[in-house]
């Protein structure tokens, strides 16, 4: 049994191509559709139910393009929308945050783990349980950092500037006094975080300047790696894999709501002239304050 319909993946701007890129890695012959919301990106700062309605809207522009699976490579729309999409849609959705998490928890040698992510995400407390469900003896330390994404979809990703934000935003998880002067994670050095887990896809475009301040003795750890190899397990479970004559000429659709040019732009940096085929897109302007979706069903 195999499918040769497209994978979507759904982000709320470009972070989620750095999962995408460890989807191509993983599984060479699958065809794409990506779809970046970078016009109402960030996400992370938003209300709950906005961050729902939202990924709501995304999604369902996604499974009208017949996809055979998704991945929400958004932890903020992992952490809100994950479940209520489970129920909306049938057919397999896979989120970032539960394989990040048991990356994390096999990497610490000394069972002490540092999360940033956006605060909608670490107000969720996601990445916490999940992380406590693989080994309960780890002891996580979250840690909002909202600057990043906006810096991320601003194509702010190196240089001095960067490195000061990121070294101002790591600070008081490293160690560092806040601006009050009080440590906001009060450990002697020996309890130190050994491992930092970056709970946003976004920010692993951010990863040299965060590797430099963090320091060679703490390993950094993101989701897209394990994401990728969950989900070739997924599509090989239900027999989702693309044909084999199929297999010879997959094909890649990236969609934005935001500035064609920035999003090409940026993906041209990761994927070089493999990703020209970036294409604007609107998705529905769902209220707000709408209550729960209505159930939809594809096959």
């Amino acid at each position: 049994m195999t499918d040769a319909r497209p994978i979507g993946v759904f982000d709320s701007g470009v972070g989620g191509l750095t999962v995408l890129r460890e989807i191509l890695r993983r599984t060479p012959d699958e065809s794409t559709l990506y779809l970046g919301d970078n016009a109402r990106a960030p996400y992370g700062t938003r209300p709950d139910h906005e961050v729902l309605a939202f990924s709501t809207e995304a999604l369902d522009a996604l499974v009208e393009r017949d996809v055979k699976a998704i991945v929400v490579a958004c932890n903020t729309s992992t952490a809100v929308a994950l479940g209520p999409a489970r129920r909306r849609y049938d057919l397999p959705i896979l989120g970032v945050i539960r394989p990040g998490a048991v990356t994390a928890a096999l990497t610490t040698r000394n069972r002490r783990v540092g999360v940033i992510a956006t605060p909608a995400t670490i107000r969720s407390r996601a990445y916490f349980g999940a992380i406590k469900d693989e080994n309960p003896a780890v002891e996580v330390y979250e840690h909002a950092t909202p600057a990043f994404v906006p810096m991320v979809e601003a194509g702010r990703l190196s240089g001095p500037d960067v490195e000061a934000a990121v070294a101002e935003a790591l600070g008081p998880l490293l160690g560092e006094r806040d601006a009050g002067g009080e440590f906001v994670f009060p450990l002697p050095p020996s309890a130190r975080i050994d491992t930092l887990l970056l709970g946003c896809t976004h920010y692993p475009l951010l990863r040299s300047a965060i590797a430099s301040v963090a320091g060679e003795h703490i390993a950094i750890v993101d989701s897209a790696t394990a994401t990728a190899s969950a989900l070739a397990e997924l599509l090989s479970i239900n027999g989702l894999e693309a044909p084999s004559e199929h297999r010879r000429q997959p094909t890649h659709v990236q969609l934005t709501t935001g500035d064609v040019a920035a999003f090409r732009s940026i993906a041209g940096r990761m994927f070089g002239d493999g990703f020209a085929d970036v294409q604007p897109v609107e998705v529905g302007r769902a209220s707000a304050a709408a209550g729960p979706p209505a159930v939809v069903v594809t096959r």
